[in-house]
């Protein structure tokens, strides 16, 4: 399911919020918007964006829209 349009669509949708999030999370916590370091709020995005990305390659059924989040009690095997 990783090469799938609908996983791109789904990743990229995650990563793009996962960094706005980021931007305005990290621009809050300057007093200012003077003493904003940008360096820090790109660094911590950018940062954010790639872990972002991660967690939807490390479920790619769920993010393409085919599989659940978590496992049913059926599939799991007992024991």
């Amino acid at each position: 399911m990783l090469w799938t349009k609908s996983f791109w669509m789904g990743a990229g949708e995650r990563a793009i919020k996962t960094f706005f999030q980021s931007v305005v999370a990290l621009i809050g916590t300057a007093q200012l918007i003077q003493s904003v370091d940008w360096k820090v709020v790109a660094s911590g995005s950018l940062l954010a964006t790639f872990l972002s990305l991660a967690t939807s390659i490390g479920n790619a059924n769920f993010t393409s829209g085919t599989g659940a989040a978590v496992p049913s009690a059926a599939s799991v095997p007992s024991g």
